[in-house]
């Protein structure tokens, strides 16, 4: 028996359907939800998946621009930029493109950016607000996509346990808080695990929802899954492949041939968690607008 697929492409269009009737409502009264992205560097990766983002809140309707800026941008100049953007009241949102060049400190560009702008959710003030509890701030996009997938695909979550693979800032570290907070779509019991967990596929297959954070192609197998368990693959890999025209093929932490036959939902990759992290970005775009012109 396969596994039920998670399609976040399909989940991700409801949710640009609810955030394009916002924009509408913002723009009867006279506000237009504006997103710049800052790019730095040529990534091929990152060009990409700007263009992506920018395609996606053009449709619904936000005004969105991109900065792009050389590799070798110094650190003044970029807070610089970051600075004016703040400023600027016809910008809402502000998201900086990972990876940053080594020579910008990610912790510092990042915590330049107004809070109320943060649509990312990584500010510290953002983040700190996700630790207490508190509503007001931006929700990190990728663990709030995967929220959004468990609702919408109608997985069960309270009392369920949760077994995240990968401590990571932008996603595992949010996603164990926002999984074990006491609310709808939550109340989970929580182990966050990573490369130096002891008998992991011990414990993964003690998972009722299971997700692939870590960072390592095709890692997490059919031997880590319980039969029947949720699996959400987060992963972003490129793996060798002289057959593709790139070189190179993009592959999840999950190895989906594998793990479809034993679990009883999974989100494919690509098209589950990607499609909707964007779409919570631009529903935290117009959020910030809204908040600013409530």
């Amino acid at each position: 028996m396969s596994a039920r697929i998670l399609d976040g492409e399909a989940f991700a269009a409801r949710i640009h359907g609810e955030t394009s009737a916002r924009v509408s409502r913002c723009k009867k009264r006279g506000v237009v939800p504006g997103l710049v992205f800052i790019r730095v560097g040529e990534d091929p990766a990152s060009r990409a998946y700007v263009s992506r983002k920018e395609k996606r809140a053009q449709e619904v309707g936000i005004a969105s621009r991109t900065l792009v800026l050389p590799e070798s941008t110094p650190l003044n100049t970029l807070l610089k930029e970051i600075d004016a953007l703040n400023t600027d009241p016809k910008v809402h949102g502000i998201l900086i493109q990972s990876p940053l060049p080594a020579a910008l400190p990610n912790d510092v560009v990042y915590a330049r950016v107004s809070p109320a702008k943060d649509v990312d959710g990584f500010h510290p003030v953002n983040f700190g607000k996700l630790l207490l509890g508190d509503a007001s701030g931006f929700l990190p996009c990728t663990p709030a996509g995967i929220l959004e997938i468990l609702r919408l695909g109608e997985i069960p979550t309270a009392g369920q346990h949760a077994v995240i693979v990968g401590r990571g800032q932008i996603v595992g570290r949010p996603l164990a808080l926002l999984l074990a907070r006491k609310s709808p779509g939550a109340d989970c019991t929580v182990t966050l695990a990573h490369s130096r967990t002891a008998n992991l596929a011990a414990l993964t297959r003690q998972a009722d929802i299971l997700v692939g954070a870590l960072g390592r192609p095709l890692f997490l197998k059919q031997e880590h899954v319980k039969p029947g368990a949720t699996v959400v693959d987060v992963g972003v890999n490129r793996v060798n492949d002289p057959s593709n025209p790139r070189g190179y093929r993009l592959v999840g932490d999950v190895d989906f041939d594998s793990v479809k036959a034993v679990a009883g939902a999974i989100t494919p990759n690509p098209g589950g968690v990607g499609p909707m992290t964007i779409s919570l970005l631009l529903s935290n775009t117009v959020r910030a607008a809204e908040d600013l012109h409530p």
